[in-house]
């Protein structure tokens, strides 16, 4: 067994190589499981005698494949996401890697702090356990709800740092997962309280919404008088949003301002070090501006946010940027 608390699926793998008769193999993982990486190559070599290459960039999430990688072998892995199902990656098999951790002391303690209503939200390693967790709330007296998301996603009940289109209506979730980031995103897309129940750390807690938003207002602010924007273009195959990036530019130019589009694979501040901008919109994933702003130069904007900067949104129409 490579790993006692997630399944990463070997026995499958391994006959889905043998099938295909897979000469050379890819493996993809997020940087959380990368320390498994070896260990699963060694054996997949060892069974199936094909050659495996390891990809050794970050992967945020199945909007993120490895695309030379993909073209470099018969059929890829990648590991710990689900796949978004209205992106087509030829040749790309995603292994949810499920995780194994008995929920029941978790939920003793979750069944303490939420109301008799609760929407019921997960991540791959875990969503398949919400139907378990709805039983337990249901035998406790709690109604939990699971709702289906739009094409981009392949669970009831699974969220992701872009989209949150499978988060139910209730007056406050449950979030079963590691992490703040995805809790948080639900939280500033609903305007609702979130629990986040951490299997790994075994607490039952609340993100710091008012900590971001506060990081939040503070970049528009610091962006009012901004006159020139570097609007930012991912060319990983699930964030690329270019039409957008064009209707920002002439909102921009619409409104007067300077505005040029920044395409990039990674948007990381050495790739953008040379662009003399006010400030920057990214159209990529949501995560950058809500996690990394602080190591960039100037601003990272979302698109909403540029909306309420140049006069296009008031700031009561603010929500979550996400990707559908």
């Amino acid at each position: 067994m490579i790993d006692d608390v997630y399944d990463f699926g070997l026995e499958q793998i391994i006959d889905t190589i043998k099938r295909r008769r897979a000469k050379t193999v890819g493996l993809q993982f997020p940087d959380g499981f990368k320390q498994k990486a070896i260990k699963v190559s060694e054996e997949i070599e060892e069974r199936t005698g094909s050659k495996i290459i390891i990809s050794a960039n970050s992967c945020f999430g199945a909007c993120d494949i490895d695309t030379p990688l993909r073209k470099s072998v018969d059929i890829m892995f990648q590991f710990g996401h689900a796949e978004i199902p209205n992106i087509q990656a030829e040749n790309v098999i995603f292994v949810e890697t499920e995780s194994r951790i008995d929920l029941l002391p978790l939920l003793t303690k979750a069944i303490d702090v939420v109301g008799d209503r609760v929407g019921l939200i997960s991540t791959a390693q875990f969503v398949h356990k919400l139907p378990y967790v709805k039983q337990y709330f249901a035998d406790h007296g709690i109604r939990g709800v699971i709702s289906s998301g739009d094409a981009r996603i392949a669970h009831p009940g699974l969220v992701l740092g872009c989209n949150f289109s499978a988060v139910p209506d209730a007056l406050e979730y449950l979030y079963i997962g590691t992490g703040d980031f995805h809790a948080l995103g639900v939280s500033l897309a609903t305007k609702k309280p979130v629990w986040i129940a951490d299997p790994e750390m075994d607490e039952i807690r609340k993100p710091d919404v008012d900590k971001v938003l506060r990081k939040r207002c503070a970049a528009i602010e610091r962006s009012l008088g901004a006159q020139s924007f570097g609007i930012l273009v991912s060319t990983k195959i699930g964030q690329c949003r270019k039409d957008l990036a064009f209707e920002l530019r002439c909102k921009a130019v619409e409104y007067g301002l300077d505005a040029h589009i920044l395409f990039a694979e990674m948007i990381t501040p050495e790739a953008l070090a040379s662009f003399r901008v006010d400030a920057f919109v990214n159209t990529a994933c949501p995560r950058i501006a809500i996690d990394n702003a602080a190591v960039f130069p100037v601003p990272v904007l979302t698109p909403v946010e540029f909306e309420v900067v140049i006069g296009a949104r008031k700031w009561d129409d603010l929500v979550f940027d996400e990707i559908t």
